[in-house]
């Protein structure tokens, strides 16, 4: 039975670049282009549009750049294997911290191509016995909400809590409301140095904290800053809270 061809996205800014790897992924056996994207948010739309394989994502981009982007690939289920490709070497420790199987300098040679396909072929083949869906290494500095088929991207310095409601995690922050496929556990380990617990459903915006009270009937709240109702907080996270909040 033959095997599906490898389903490839390219992200790079400069059209010239994209048409090189095109051409050099055409001349691959078993290798489809599925697309290809100007800059970090269109890739992460057409890969929600798309689902393919591989990204082979670009770095120094305008608005998301390629490190961003694949931390945001990397919460995706499944995640695409992502491979960067760059003028540049300076970037490599980032981008394996950012999860990624390889990277290549331009301009990319076609056998060293061939290697890094081979590695993302391995990697797609032994994906459901490992925990391939882990948070990124480094905290991104925005959220991704899908919203009618289109993405919403959140600033995390604008997010004021975040409270987990059946399989998604609503999203308050300063423009509104959205919802994302995350849960509550991997973003409170992604920003730990931003979100504390306040109870087994939601994650406070530590500096928008602005008092602890007790209710009239007797529980403990915290009032955040631009937020009218108070957010109830759990007797078990109450005195990590407080130890937390004397620090601050």
């Amino acid at each position: 039975m033959t095997a599906p061809p490898l389903r490839v996205l390219i992200v790079d800014d400069e059209p010239l670049a994209r048409a090189r790897l095109r051409a050099l992924l055409e001349s691959q056996p078993g290798v489809q282009v599925a697309g290809e994207a100007g800059d970090g948010q269109a890739a992460l739309a057409a890969c929600v549009a798309q689902a393919p394989d591989l990204v082979l994502l670009d770095i120094a981009m305008p608005g998301i750049d390629g490190l961003e982007t694949a931390r945001h690939l990397a919460a995706l289920h499944p995640r695409p294997a992502v491979v960067f490709c760059t003028a540049f070497d300076a970037h490599a420790l980032s981008a394996f911290e950012a999860q990624a199987l390889d990277y290549l300098v331009k301009p990319v040679r076609g056998e060293r191509l061939a290697d890094a396909l081979d590695k993302v072929r391995t990697f797609l083949a032994g994906r459901g016995n490992r925990q391939a869906d882990a948070a990124p290494a480094q905290a991104r500095s925005q959220l991704c909400a899908r919203l009618r088929g289109s993405l919403r991207m959140i600033p995390v310095e604008d997010i004021r809590y975040l409270q987990a409601d059946e399989k998604y995690v609503v999203v308050h922050h300063a423009r509104g409301e959205d919802l994302i496929e995350e849960s509550l556990k991997s973003l409170e380990t992604e920003f730990a140095h931003r979100f504390i617990r306040i109870h087994r459903n939601c994650l406070v915006a530590r500096e928008q904290i602005i008092e602890l009270r007790r209710s009239p009937e007797g529980h403990m709240q915290a009032v955040l800053r631009d937020v009218a109702e108070p957010l109830e907080i759990s007797r078990r996270c109450l005195s990590h809270l407080r130890e937390t909040l004397r620090h601050l």
